[in-house]
């Protein structure tokens, strides 16, 4: 760089280009999009799985596809082998391919492909995903008639046929707990809970689009400020050329903001203070309509989830009435 520094590229660089995005796309009226907390893939590997080539990628399918078959772990080991895997044992199993340079660690899987996870799955177990990830509410029952996984393991039947019996149980307390007893009742507070989603989503949608226009407004009039003393310059000068010559950009961006603002039907210049500071109370009210929002889906997600695990143990078809007791 001309002050004789250079940039450095560390793992702290994303980060900071993140919130620097973050504070532009919330500065302009964009959505802002939350990390989540699962790890993601480098370059590499997804371009290799999306080619096909990635060796992890092969590896995780010759796993699902050998543990339905599996009795044991010893089982698991000789089926791998008949794949044509080469198996290192050690602190950690790896498998090797045919052709592949490295072997792989199964830990490197993810948390269903441990040595440990695999043995459940034989067994038909949950896998343990640990104390701050285990599900604590309902889960959706699980379609034993039409689950491939339980028609291969008897294993994963019977932990499927439990697991059912634990989210029916948790269904109809949940059901008891909101003095919901009839099939209407249920179907009219989930159709509530979606109203109430859909307005709050068109609530949000028309602050971000509010957000939006006068943040444009915002640099619009910032720049026609700004550069207003370079336009009043320009009209005094002798050489009108010459001084165009020279101030050429800056010309070219005031004269921008004035058509936009013109465009925009402002007759009047609006106090650009007073727009600053309703633009940071629609931010607020932005970030409050984001949380009942969130708190809105998130009752319909569960109220859904209930809706369907009731249909699943009532055997209720979409589209007829039902007057049953719950």
């Amino acid at each position: 760089m001309v002050n004789h520094r250079k940039y450095n590229s560390n793992r702290q660089s994303y980060a900071y280009i993140r919130r620097t995005s973050d504070r532009l796309c919330r500065e302009n009226g964009l959505s802002v999009v939350q990390p989540s907390r699962d790890k993601g893939k480098s370059y590499a590997e997804w371009d290799a799985g999306r080619k096909g080539k990635s060796w992890k990628a092969k590896l995780k399918a010759a796993i699902d596809a050998v543990i339905p078959q599996a009795k044991d772990f010893d089982d698991f080991l000789r089926l791998m082998a008949a794949q044509g895997y080469e198996i290192k044992q050690g602190k950690f199993i790896s498998f090797r391919a045919p052709g592949q340079e490295r072997f792989t660690r199964c830990k490197t899987l993810g948390e269903s492909y441990t040595e440990e996870a695999i043995n459940r799955r034989i067994k038909g177990l949950a896998v343990d995903r640990g104390p701050n990830r285990q599900r604590k509410g309902i889960t959706l029952r699980i379609d034993l008639e039409n689950n491939i996984k339980a028609q291969q393991s008897a294993g994963y039947a019977r932990w499927a046929k439990l697991q059912n019996l634990k989210q029916a149980a948790k269904t109809v307390n949940f059901l008891t707990e909101h003095g919901i007893e009839q099939y209407a009742e249920l179907e009219s507070k989930v159709a509530e809970i979606s109203a109430a989603n859909d307005e709050a989503a068109a609530a949000l949608k028309d602050v971000e689009h509010r957000i939006g226009d006068m943040a444009v407004l915002i640099k619009n009039l910032t720049t026609y400020k700004q550069l207003r003393p370079v336009v009043l310059e320009y009209r005094k000068a002798k050489d009108k050329a010459a001084f165009r010559r020279e101030h050429e950009s800056q010309l070219i961006l005031y004269e921008a903001a004035a058509k936009a603002i013109k465009d925009a039907g402002i007759t009047r210049l609006p106090d650009l203070a007073a727009l600053k500071a309703e633009y940071r109370e629609l931010d607020k009210q932005k970030a409050r309509l984001y949380e009942q929002y969130g708190e809105v889906k998130r009752e319909l997600k569960e109220y859904g989830i209930i809706k369907q695990n009731v249909d699943s143990i009532l055997r209720v078809t979409p589209g007829k009435e039902q007057a049953q007791e719950l």
